[in-house]
């Protein structure tokens, strides 16, 4: 098995990461493992967009028809008195 140092490690990361193993039981150098572990497990979805997460987000309420507001015709432009 491979071992790393981390260096520069913030001060209150460390203190967070001792907190959350604690709460686990287990020692911060397992924590961190645990932390990699879950972490790298999962693929990053490459190519996502802001439209299609939307669609996704909204995929289960089905279409919606909205009643289209009648058009009035265009105003004349304001006279600036040139």
């Amino acid at each position: 098995m491979a071992s790393i140092t981390i260096r520069n490690l913030d001060d209150r990361l460390k203190a967070r990461l001792r907190v959350r193993a604690a709460r686990h039981g287990r020692s911060m150098e397992e924590e961190a493992r645990d932390v990699l572990r879950i972490t790298l497990a999962t693929e990053p979805q490459v190519g996502a967009n802001l439209v299609e997460a939307i669609r996704r987000r909204f995929a289960g309420v089905g279409p919606v028809d909205l009643p289209i507001p009648r058009r009035e015709p265009m105003r004349d432009p304001p006279d600036v008195g040139s």
